[in-house]
């Protein structure tokens, strides 16, 4: 009898587990949840901005960590990345239309974030200042965005008003030049603005000129103005795409498309210098098909950075010397999906979300607190064509 009752309360335990399961993951279940004060995850699709609720409570093992969708937050065109004003509530995104105003142009849309679902309200648009525009970047004051235009080769900074709107660019800034590679670098390619620690000086990926260009950055007047020393250069046609900062500001880390490498640099924080460290692979030796790295990010702690294979269908795993800030090889770790265009790294340094473009899905991974290592949950969340995806926490 006794044998009976363990067995039977075995089954029913499983039952209602199950139960609990389904309701947590469950969009409706998401109405009687508090979403101000739950985790949000913003994804740029091919359908707009599409808004997902984290889900880790009352679920014991990684793997039932989730995203659950809570439907569009905003109908918006081509939104291939996101930007999150945390402190202020704000979502910035670019618009990779082919036409905006009767002009050759992107656009830049701000929007407000509602405090209670998460959905966003339009506040205005802006022209990017050129066309293809494929990144941008809130400063730390929250008073400009810097948006970098790939397919016209320009850097344009738009201020934000007190009320989130965008306003009249302050500068674009024109690039010139190529590189080696004559399919991808018949001209310049800005990927990327990233701001130093300090907001002090804006620095450009440009894909096409194999350079890192430095600016000086004036966060009051929206101004850029050429830094000397004025650049850092990569390899010949090694294609650098995205950067990122240590938080400390002690060293950058550029990730390059076309050769498949990361280059580490200190970074001079008086002067805006950049002085090459290391150039590390982001493909095991065994590899040699096709791969295009996309995207690059750091653990809020700053020990551990990410980078995302497309090809390969992976993301690779470095350790960060504290002192020298040097790379040091930890782990493969499978995409779970086509085409990792972007990750996003929550801002607790907990949980790590990928955009799987070709395969339509999101998921989400811990990150080991003692090795850094990807632990990813196995549960998919589905999204069409995911482009860049944001962790917004909640309000301190």
């Amino acid at each position: 009898m006794s044998r009976l009752c363990k067995i039977i309360g075995a089954v029913v335990g499983s039952f209602v587990l199950v139960l609990l399961l389904c309701a947590a993951t469950s969009p409706q279940a998401s109405n009687e949840i508090n979403l101000a004060k739950e985790t949000l995850v913003y994804a740029g699709t091919s359908k707009g901005i599409q808004l997902f609720w984290l889900q880790t409570k009352n679920l014991e093992v990684s793997q039932n960590i989730t995203l659950v969708p809570l439907g569009l937050a905003a109908d918006t065109p081509s939104p291939s990345f996101i930007e999150l004003d945390l402190k202020r509530r704000r979502l910035f995104c670019v618009n990779g239309v082919q036409t905006f105003e009767g002009k050759s142009t992107g656009a830049v849309s701000a929007f407000a974030i509602d405090p209670d679902t998460g959905n966003l309200r339009l506040l205005n648009q802006r022209s990017s200042m050129g066309s293809g525009p494929c990144q941008l970047v809130l400063d730390q004051l929250g008073r400009n965005v810097l948006v970098a235009n790939y397919t016209s080769g320009n850097v344009a900074v738009l201020p934000v008003g007190p009320d989130g709107r965008l306003g009249e660019a302050t500068a674009v800034v024109q690039h010139t030049g190529k590189g080696v590679n004559p399919d991808r670098q018949e001209g310049p390619h800005p990927h990327c603005v990233t701001l130093d620690p300090a907001n002090r000086f804006a620095l450009v990926c440009d894909l096409g000129l194999d350079k890192v260009l430095i600016y000086r950055f004036d966060a009051e007047q929206g101004k850029l103005t050429p830094n000397e020393p004025a650049f850092a250069s990569l390899k010949p046609g090694a294609g650098p795409r995205h950067m990122t900062f240590r938080p400390d500001g002690r060293f950058a880390y550029v990730v390059n498309e076309l050769d498949s490498t990361i280059t580490a640099f200190a970074y001079f924080q008086e002067t805006g210098a950049l002085k090459e460290l290391q150039t590390v692979p982001t493909l095991p030796p065994y590899y040699d098909g096709p791969n295009f790295p996309a995207e690059i990010g750091i653990k809020p702690s700053g020990e551990y950075l990410y980078a995302s294979n497309r090809g390969h269908e992976s993301l690779v795993v470095f350790g960060i010397d504290p002192d020298k800030g040097t790379l040091k090889y930890i782990e493969e770790q499978n995409a779970g999906g086509k085409t990792p265009r972007h990750f996003g790294i929550e801002p607790s340094g907990k949980h790590l979300a990928i955009a799987n473009q070709e395969s339509h899905t999101l998921l989400v991974c811990r990150i080991d607190p003692e090795n850094g290592r990807l632990k990813p949950s196995g549960v998919f969340a589905e999204a069409p064509s995911p482009v860049c995806v944001k962790f917004l926490p909640p309000p301190e």
